[in-house]
């Protein structure tokens, strides 16, 4: 293999361009650790029980608001609605986002939503194994606390239960709570309003089984999680300030190598392709999604990585593959194909996964490819593809990219 450009660098400037290096990832620590505050802020709601009285849910025309001048007619528990003989289908479970005397911004770039059932346990009506929720759910948004609220999303969603008790099923122990799994229940890839309304329907249908054997729900608790405004001002301004830096090296960088007399060999190739896919997953677009309402920002954010660990590791393959001591030419691209195939077919595999989640939710955000054991068992299977498929390639390399972007479509972990 021909020297590499950064093989021939002379000891001083190679130790200048490590101290810069140096400086300039001890800064970025400095900012985030003294500057920046925490990334994420987690609420927790516990959704109210309202009470329609004139069964609007088949007009749609009416929203549930828990408080406020025009807060909707509530009962403290179903015990109190068994007393005034409202049926399940009549109670609603509304949430206002956020709390009372405070609003959502722009800032905030997107808003993940979890969910968490408190289920009492009875004899008489036990969680039965494999049971799924139903639920009616409706989201609307407003700008103002006296503007009508407008309909954003609705959609008729089911939740397979997984819940344990921990104690004897006896009498002696009715009453006590399951413990039930985190359930994924909405996210939204724009913050574009101030306040937003969510209101739930558990309907009851005993000829089509739905919301049988699911046990006597209590209530409904919520997570909001969004991202911090300090944090996202640091962070676009960070990204502002270094992708500059890291364009002009990567220029300075590829036009010594025209300069020179031979012509690139490949492992300067491709350090100029990472340099690429860097300064693409570095670019600030995150400025335009707070003036603008962009709910695919959060694709595209994915897209960027997914390109951006592909290219890593087929660096490293091809990094690892020009440096063995075999004295054999390897200074094509086509001598590596058998390595980063499966990288390029991993990612489109990841790729269209990450589609079928996020490219349904920009048209309906109560959609999670988690909630059915077909989409859990696929992003698995291409965990368990690169933790054991990959290290046995020809040429080892560190498969630990792929293995955390799929995790990261993971949202129950990785917010």
């Amino acid at each position: 293999m021909a020297g590499a450009i950064i093989e021939n660098m002379s000891t001083k400037k190679l130790v200048i361009v490590g101290v810069i290096l140096l400086l300039f990832q001890a800064f970025s620590f400095m900012v985030g650790g003294l500057i920046a505050p925490s990334p994420t802020t987690a609420v927790h709601y516990l959704a109210t029980k309202c009470v329609d009285t004139v069964k609007t849910h088949h007009k749609g025309s009416k929203w549930f608001m828990p408080w406020g001048p025009d807060q909707c007619s509530k009962i403290r528990d179903f015990d109190e609605a068994m007393a005034k003989r409202i049926e399940a289908n009549n109670i609603v479970f509304a949430v206002h986002i956020p709390l009372p005397n405070r609003e959502m911004s722009a800032w905030f770039q997107f808003m993940l939503v979890i969910l968490q059932f408190d289920i009492a346990f009875k004899m008489q009506n036990q969680i039965e194994d494999g049971s799924l929720v139903t639920m009616d759910v409706g989201l609307a948004y407003r700008d103002s606390t006296l503007s009508e609220w407008t309909e954003m999303a609705h959609s008729i969603e089911h939740r397979k239960l997984s819940c344990n008790f921990t104690a004897t099923k006896t009498y002696e122990n009715e009453g006590r709570y399951y413990d039930c799994d985190l359930l994924p229940f909405m996210e939204v890839g724009s913050v574009a309003h101030k306040y937003y309304l969510l209101n739930i329907r558990l309907p009851v249908n005993e000829r089509k089984k739905v919301n049988i054997g699911i046990g006597e729900i209590k209530d409904i608790r919520l997570v909001s999680i969004h991202q911090n405004g300090g944090f996202t001002k640091v962070w676009f301004a960070m990204k502002t300030f270094l992708t500059p830096s890291v364009l002009i090296i990567m220029i300075w960088y590829w036009r010594r190598i025209t300069q020179m007399t031979r012509p690139p060999v490949l492992l300067e190739k491709i350090i100029f392709a990472l340099g690429i896919s860097m300064t693409f997953i570095n670019i600030p677009v995150e400025w335009f999604s707070v003036g603008f309402n962009w709910t695919w920002m959060l694709l595209f954010g994915d897209i960027r990585q997914g390109i951006f660990y592909a290219m890593l590791l087929s660096f490293w393959i091809i990094f690892c593959g020009e440096h063995l001591m075999d004295q054999t030419e390897r200074n094509h691209f086509s001598v590596y194909w058998k390595q980063v195939g499966p990288i390029v077919f991993g990612s489109f595999c990841l790729f269209i996964f990450d589609m079928c989640e996020r490219g349904v939710q920009l048209k309906n955000p109560f959609y999670s490819i988690w909630a059915s054991d077909v989409g859990t068992d696929t992003c698995f299977l291409n965990i368990f593809f690169f933790s054991h498929v990959g290290p046995h390639l020809p040429l080892q390399v560190p498969d630990v990219g792929h293995t955390s972007m799929c995790c990261n479509d993971c949202h129950l972990l990785h917010h």
